[in-house]
């Protein structure tokens, strides 16, 4: 999301999507750790839409769907994104101990 923010008001972004978008598997990790501003959200959401049917993308979060809404701040937003990403996508939910603190025990 940095890198995307810094293109923008660079004046960059369309260079930098073509970049992203031409890449094979894109991972998003720990998806909402950080909660995004709007813009940081659209900036997401137009990234993964033009991804969308085209190219790969892996997303790891610990939120529940309903969650979202907080880390990208639009509920219509939220919506639409759900909608490209659950479409013809493999969900794998969790659960069971923390494989770090399981470590960290050890």
């Amino acid at each position: 999301m940095r890198d995307l923010l810094k293109a923008r008001d660079a004046r960059t972004l369309g260079k930098a999507h073509q970049r992203i978008k031409r890449t094979a598997l894109l991972i998003v990790d720990e998806f909402g750790f950080v909660p995004f501003d709007r813009a940081g959200g659209e900036l997401l959401f137009n990234l993964l839409s033009e991804r969308h049917e085209r190219n790969s993308t892996i997303l790891t979060t610990n939120l529940a769907f309903s969650e979202w809404v907080q880390v990208l701040g639009d509920e219509k937003l939220t919506t639409a994104l759900l909608d490209r990403l659950a479409y013809r996508a493999h969900i794998l939910t969790t659960k069971g101990p923390s494989y770090r603190m399981s470590q960290r025990k050890k």
